[in-house]
């Protein structure tokens, strides 16, 4: 009943077009500062605060994260379509290996 089923939609994820990045960290700074002064209370635990800090710390991970996960190679793709015209050849003329 695979048919059938009903997929769930995707999750929305609003882009910035302008940012500043500059603005933020001040803030961060900012908050940190009063934080150590005591004019704030401690900060809490968040398990999200820690998410993706591993995948930002290397460059191979960072760029496999913005294009979605491992791609195939071109010449990977042409040996492969190679192989299965060859397959399909051999059990085309009866040939099994």
């Amino acid at each position: 009943m695979g048919m059938f089923t009903v997929r769930e939609p995707r999750r929305f994820e609003h882009k910035y077009i302008y940012y500043d990045e500059r603005k933020e960290k001040l803030a961060k700074i900012e908050e940190n500062a009063k934080r150590e002064l005591g004019m704030l209370p401690p900060e809490e635990f968040n398990p999200e605060s820690i998410r993706g800090k591993f995948v930002e710390g290397t460059k191979h991970l960072k760029r496999r994260k913005e294009y979605g996960g491992p791609r195939i190679s071109f010449p990977v793709a042409i040996v492969l379509i190679f192989l299965l015209i060859l397959l399909l050849l051999n059990i085309l003329n009866g040939n099994l290996l």
